[in-house]
């Protein structure tokens, strides 16, 4: 049961840190992608074989200081969109090593994958199966999607690429 309970807060710890994403020392960990992507022995800072909160605090506090570039003890806009942008040049290079399946430095539509439930999602939305989807299947569907998810989940911006929306 206490292991249990450890694992299940270092579990959740880790994906605090990895929602703190945008201030997060690019390639941390040695690997792009969503959320935590730390082996074991990355998080266990002291090698000892057990990871502690006060190396999790230490970790948050690494990824903080390697975002405060003047040393202030504070985050400016400037370096969060610093960090976000070494962030996103590191996951984008991995990106292309992994997908440039001829090694040419740049990426086709061919070599980009193809969406795995594009079509499925399609065929929810389109209710009455005509084969397009009407603005009320579509704010059917969104209204459908934001119960799933909670009352709290507040989207990006419409699914049409406009304005984020306000919750």
């Amino acid at each position: 049961m206490k292991h249990t309970k450890f694992i299940a807060a270092v579990i959740a710890v880790g994906a605090v840190i990895g929602a703190t994403g945008a201030i997060a020392k690019p390639g941390f960990g040695g690997k792009g992608g969503h959320g935590p992507r730390m082996s074991f022995e990355e998080m266990d800072t002291n090698g000892d074989g057990q990871v502690t909160k006060a190396e999790m605090e230490g970790l948050r506090e690494a990824r903080f200081a390697a975002a405060d570039t003047d040393g202030d003890g504070q985050l400016t806009l400037a370096e969060m969109e610093a960090a976000a942008q070494a962030r996103a040049k590191t996951r984008a290079a991995a990106m292309l090593e992994r997908m440039d399946a001829d090694k040419d430095g740049a990426l086709s539509l061919d070599e980009l994958p193809k969406p795995r439930r594009m079509g499925k999602m399609f065929d929810r939305v389109d209710a009455n199966d005509d084969g397009a989807i009407s603005k009320e299947e579509f704010e059917s569907a969104r209204a459908k999607f934001r119960g799933r998810h909670g009352a709290g989940h507040k989207p990006r911006g419409d699914m049409q690429g406009g304005e984020v929306e306000q919750n």
